[in-house]
């Protein structure tokens, strides 16, 4: 007896150390068994082919991609929720991870929180329907390259292709024409010595790039709607 005792402690114990070191505070909130909504949060910098420094907080796309197939195939999951915090990354991962989310057949809502900058904003409008915070914000930009690039005609040509993806893709997920997407992206002044605008939660939605203002609450509702909607009308099929 007094051997389970001690082993109870201890696990406890662990239990405690290890969320004082992962989440800095003793409880957490216990997800409910029967939820049928997951949550995907895609925060700092998206990592894409190269690793990125241990200091920098980072989304890897190997480990976000998986999820996004197991959420999927889970009969359990009803809804998915995608939290945004991110500055942007990797272009052709940032794209990855948007195109598998605009492709999931379950109900998708997302929210952007503090910011959902530069590929940021395609994973923002893959999502069925999106939210923004009031007091969030997100940068439109030209693609950059880092490192080392050759001074070339086909450099150019592949910036321009790889850029078209991008507008596309937004423009195809979202309410925002193509001609108001590109003046975003290439004004200048918005942006102290650079060129791009700096979008804030209302403009946002002003400018049809996001479908909403609001918060986790109306996030969750709608997501709520959603599959009650996808219930209903799986169930008129059946009929």
């Amino acid at each position: 007896m007094d051997a389970q005792r001690s082993t109870s402690n201890e696990e406890t114990t662990e239990t405690t150390t290890e969320n004082i070191e992962q989440l800095g505070q003793t409880n957490i909130p216990q997800l409910s068994q029967d939820s049928t909504i997951h949550c995907l949060t895609i925060v700092g910098q998206i990592e894409g082919h190269i690793q990125l420094p241990p200091q920098n907080k980072t989304t890897k796309y190997e480990h976000v991609i998986p999820q996004i197939v197991a959420i999927e195939q889970n009969p359990n999951i009803e809804g998915l929720l995608v939290v945004l915090n991110t500055v942007g990354g990797d272009v052709e991962a940032g794209l990855a991870i948007a195109e598998m989310l605009a492709s999931l057949s379950k109900p998708t809502v997302s929210i952007v929180l503090g910011g959902g900058h530069s590929i940021g904003v395609p994973i923002a409008v893959s999502c069925d329907y999106s939210f923004i915070a009031e007091t969030a914000t997100m940068t439109i930009h030209p693609i950059r390259l880092t490192g080392l690039v050759i001074g070339v005609p086909q450099t150019f040509e592949y910036l321009d292709k790889m850029q078209e993806r991008v507008v596309n893709f937004v423009v195809k997920h979202s309410k925002i024409n193509e001609e108001k997407f590109k003046e975003l992206m290439f004004s200048k002044g918005n942006l102290t010595r650079d060129i791009g605008t700096n979008v804030v939660g209302t403009d946002a939605v002003k400018y049809g790039l996001i479908d909403e203002v609001g918060g986790l609450s109306q996030a969750m509702k709608k997501l709520r709607e959603l599959i009650e909607f996808r219930s209903s009308t799986k169930g008129k099929m059946l009929q």
